[in-house]
């Protein structure tokens, strides 16, 4: 008999964890598992990509009250979770002040999971072997599914998570396993939960290479990203603080004045765009950052780009950094706290500062370097950053 799993996330919109747990999905053997996948939304411009031997369950219209405005779930008449909305919400913005938290916080994503986790039906009726929480809060799957096993995914630094540690403490001490994406995200995590230290496992994200490569060759950029003698950089992520992608025109100014002739792309979307086209409007980049605005599949661009850049303040494992990796790009991290346990540096990529003067001089001296450029991307070309074998770990609790 196939063991049967179930994986529980929010939708499947542009995203780095997104793409990760497209790389779980595909790297499952199913001929020894069968697979249920639990969407809150089925939105997003990454649901065609789902393995078609994945069991698309069907949409719950009280989880789709989640991460939605509060007037939505008051057109969809749902009472009860507009009460547990509310509540949460009203909640959440006490704990806030009371502890005067920054506004930049978790606190209120958890709290309408916490406080609505009563008023949403079972998601399945069968009974799992193994159920897996892809993204916080956990609360669904810890609460709402009938499984022998249980575990949660950490996608982020915690260092830089403001929460109320109590609540989350319960949300994850229900499960057997915790799946870290890195060590400098467990070190991270622990700090904020020292007694779960022993429930955490390292799953690293899953990184399907011959996917990347075939949607690279999808189609032509060339029209987006013309060959006009500038040399050609591209970021891809969330328009978010984390990213830090605001910073980008005054970094990018410096690296002008310098008398380099460069063009810096960022594909993405979110709450930050109108601040990062001011922050263009001010330094006087607008022909030299470029918003794409929102891509399903990126490939192309990267494959297109010259050099890729990640200038985020802080990340879990960023899986743009290793798909650009993957198609041969020199590629260029900021030194946030996990930083090193993404990449060699100086050999599979490099490591500059975070802040914008220091970060500018690494980034010309890489560009004027092609040396080191070529050394690098020539690395990448011929490494195998495959690791479909992570999903063994998972193999190993189910079995």
């Amino acid at each position: 008999m196939k063991k049967k799993i179930i994986v529980i996330s929010h939708g499947l919109e542009i995203g780095g964890a997104e793409r990760a747990l497209l790389g779980l999905l595909y790297s499952f053997d199913y001929m020894r598992y069968d697979v249920d996948l639990f969407l809150m939304h089925h939105q997003g411009e990454l649901m065609e990509y789902i393995p078609q031997q994945v069991n698309l369950l069907p949409e719950k219209i009280e989880y789709t009250c989640l991460a939605v405005p509060i007037s939505e779930v008051i057109k969809k008449k749902k009472v009860r979770m507009l009460f547990g909305r509310i509540y949460g919400k009203f909640k959440a913005k006490k704990f806030i002040k009371e502890n005067a938290l920054p506004a930049d916080n978790g606190v209120e994503l958890e709290y309408s999971h916490k406080y609505t986790c009563k008023y949403v039906p079972e998601i399945s009726d069968k009974k799992y072997d193994l159920v897996i929480s892809f993204l916080t809060p956990h609360y669904f799957a810890a609460n709402k599914v009938n499984a022998k096993k249980k575990i949660a995914w950490i996608h982020t630094d915690y260092s830089y998570v403001e929460l109320d540690q109590k609540s989350e403490l319960r949300m994850w001490e229900v499960y057997d396993y915790i799946a870290s994406i890195s060590d400098a995200c467990t070190k991270g995590f622990c700090k904020k939960f020292p007694t779960l230290k022993n429930k955490i496992i390292r799953v690293d994200n899953i990184i399907s290479t011959d996917f990347i490569k075939s949607q690279a060759m999808a189609f032509d950029v060339s029209e987006e990203m013309k060959k006009d003698g500038s040399i050609n950089i591209l970021s891809v992520g969330r328009f978010c603080n984390q990213k830090n992608f605001d910073n980008v025109p005054d970094v990018c100014k410096k690296i002008c004045e310098s008398g380099l002739k460069i063009k810096w792309y960022l594909i993405g979307f979110g709450p930050d765009e109108q601040l990062i086209r001011k922050k263009i409007n001010e330094a006087g980049m607008e022909s030299h950052v470029i918003l794409l605005g929102k891509k399903t599949n990126p490939y192309p661009y990267m494959k297109a780009c010259d050099l890729y850049i990640q200038p985020s303040r802080c990340e879990g494992n960023c899986v743009s950094v290793h798909e650009a990796q993957v198609l041969g790009k020199t590629v260029i991290i900021t030194n946030y706290p996990t930083a090193q346990s993404q990449l060699h540096n100086n050999e599979d990529g490099v490591i500059v500062p975070l802040d914008n003067v220091d970060c500018a001089k690494g980034i010309i001296d890489i560009i004027k370097n092609s040396t080191q450029m070529e050394r690098i991307s020539e690395k990448c070309r011929n490494s195998n950053f495959s690791n479909c074998q992570e999903v063994k770990k998972i193999y190993a609790i189910v079995e």
